[in-house]
């Protein structure tokens, strides 16, 4: 009788941030030998970093991935690979990402880069990597019954004195709504009225050098939290416009990435 092949214990990474945006996995092999690699893919393309694993104390292997390191923008699934044998997928263990509740970037690079290690539906280990060249931080949400007031903080460029927000329909050639923003040295604030817009998504945008500068995606990416979506929910208004009435209040793109969703109200 032919026995069955005996099970691999998955290997589990255990997971700190620190204050720069570095992160450092230790992984528990659980018997495995000749681990020499921790490697990073990047889902959806032909792209992977390998860091090297060294001994530390307890049996376990460490690997390194500093700031200074580019991680291009996306979701990297984290592998550790054994010598002679394909990559094996790793689970996550303990993760202390308290550092980057605190974090604030310089922005002295002209970018700010953010990696936040994440448990998949399936229970692996996975990087979500941002790379904004500037970017524009969400600070506070303040929604009333008719608007809805975005303060932040910009990174890596200058707010200049005529510096505005763009509100974008996604997926139609609607021209862009214009805001205003009051602007206090790297930070900003500006209010989007609902009643302005027709039904759809509209992506929230701000041009920190006002026309002549460029165009930054408002998101919130400094903090701990890989999918922002579920995690933070704000109340729909109701208000009347020239098309009729409809519900409208901000969301978190699958990117993290600040939208506005407005739906016609069913008559």
């Amino acid at each position: 009788m032919t026995m069955p092949a005996p099970r691999v214990a998955p290997l589990c990474a255990d997971c700190v941030a620190d204050s720069a945006g570095g992160l450092t996995f230790d992984v528990t092999a659980r018997g495995a030998s000749g681990v020499a690699h921790l490697v990073l893919r990047r889902r959806d393309a032909d792209e992977e970093i390998g860091l090297p694993l060294t001994p530390v104390a307890d049996g376990r292997l460490r690997a390194a991935l500093p700031s200074t390191v580019a991680l291009p923008e996306g979701r990297w699934d984290a592998y550790a690979r054994v010598t002679g044998s394909e990559p094996q997928r790793l689970t996550p263990g303990a993760t202390d990402l308290s550092s980057l509740a605190a974090r604030i970037p310089s922005g002295s690079r002209g970018h700010v880069a953010v990696r936040i290690p994440y448990a998949t539906r399936q229970g692996n280990l996975t990087v979500r990597s941002w790379l904004r060249a500037p970017h524009a931080e969400v600070g506070e949400l303040r929604v009333s019954s008719t608007a809805l007031t975005v303060q932040g903080r910009v990174y890596g460029t200058d707010l200049a004195p005529d510096a505005y927000a763009e509100l974008r329909a996604r997926h139609r050639p609607d021209p862009a709504r214009r805001t205003e923003v009051a602007v206090d040295q790297t930070k900003f604030n500006f209010s989007v009225a609902y009643a302005r817009l027709e039904p759809g998504v509209w992506d929230l945008w701000l041009r920190p050098g006002g026309e002549a500068g460029p165009r930054v995606r408002i998101a919130r990416l400094l903090d701990d939290v890989a999918d922002k979506k579920p995690v933070f929910t704000y109340p729909r208004a109701r208000v009347q416009t020239p098309d009729g009435p409809v519900e409208a209040g901000p969301y978190y793109t699958r990117d993290n990435d600040l939208s506005v969703s407005v739906s016609p109200v069913g008559s």
